[in-house]
């Protein structure tokens, strides 16, 4: 078994915590669902939001909207490079995984735009 990262983005509508809840979750779903992700296999998740977003820390909504209760999470901020997207939310999960898995990176909303 080896460890892969899948990567994920979202836009979030607004800094309020119901926004960073909402955008959490269903970024999180998506990439559980299109990944077939069992959740047990899960090594780590690392959240990050631009500077505009941190009414909220995206972890917690993991832990108690999705049972991620025994995963290891961190919640940090991206660069502030000028130009770049506003009000984005991005996840990396690091799973443990056989070599042949091949990850599907998922980009909502907004973010779509990070990978034309």
């Amino acid at each position: 078994m080896i460890s892969k990262g899948i990567r994920g983005a979202i836009t979030v509508e607004n800094n309020t915590v119901e926004a960073i809840k909402d955008a959490t979750v269903e970024l999180l779903n998506e990439m559980v669902k299109i990944n077939s992700i069992d959740k047990s296999l899960i090594s780590h998740i690392i959240f990050t939001t631009t500077n505009d977003i941190n009414a909220a820390f995206p972890a917690k909504f993991a832990r108690t909207e999705l049972g991620f209760s025994d995963t290891a999470m961190m919640c940090f901020h991206e660069l502030d490079v000028p130009n770049s997207l506003a009000k984005c939310l991005r996840i990396l999960i690091v799973l443990n995984c056989d070599e042949d898995f091949t990850p599907q990176f998922v980009y909502l909303k907004d973010a779509a735009e990070l990978r034309k």
